[in-house]
């Protein structure tokens, strides 16, 4: 099916920059007043949660999905990766210098570095497959499988780190399972 039937005779690529470029700073900032005005309580109470921040997690990562799409539309999936990784980069560590939150290399334990070096591994395997995925595939299919890591995060969880999840949580990590083969069926 082409972009333009698909939109009503406007590309895919041409939707998402309109949205984008709409986005003024006066909305968000009105979006953003209600919540300070619950005053500073609410306020640490929402934003020091783990809700808070995996539901912006979520966000970021389905407009990551939306985003390299097109991005790699005239660039090989491996190179879009690097060049993610690079802004990443710079954008982290200016955030652990603005934040003063800089450790020392030498305060770190070896157990912490393998398993963080483990983490970067699985990382860079993770979002080179989802890019070639993204590459040949349509995002609202390659994204709801790459989230069966859901799922398997709930197994290796209970497997590996021993964690219990009650019967009606594994009900909703079944649920996550099945949503997202039904969303990757043609």
């Amino acid at each position: 099916m082409s972009d333009e039937r698909l939109y009503g005779g406007s590309t895919w690529k041409s939707k998402i920059e309109n949205h984008v470029l709409a986005i003024s700073p006066d909305a968000l900032f009105a979006g953003v007043m209600p919540l300070l005005d619950a005053g500073e309580g609410a306020m640490k109470e929402l934003f020091g949660g783990w809700q808070f921040w995996a539901a912006l997690s979520a966000g970021f990562a389905a407009l990551t999905a939306i985003f390299a799409k097109v991005g790699i539309e005239n660039v090989n999936s491996d190179f879009a990766t690097f060049f993610r990784t690079i802004v990443l980069l710079v954008v982290v560590t200016a955030l652990l210098f603005v934040t003063k939150e800089w450790q020392s290399p030498s305060s770190i334990s070896a157990r912490t570095y393998v398993f963080l070096t483990l983490s970067g591994l699985a990382t860079g395997a993770s979002w080179l497959c989802y890019f070639r995925a993204l590459k040949i595939g349509e995002a609202s299919r390659v994204a709801p499988i790459d989230k069966l890591s859901v799922v398997l995060v709930a197994v290796f969880a209970y497997v590996f780190l021993g964690e219990r999840l009650s019967g009606l949580h594994w009900t909703g990590v079944a649920l996550i399972a099945v949503g997202a083969v039904v969303l990757a069926i043609k």
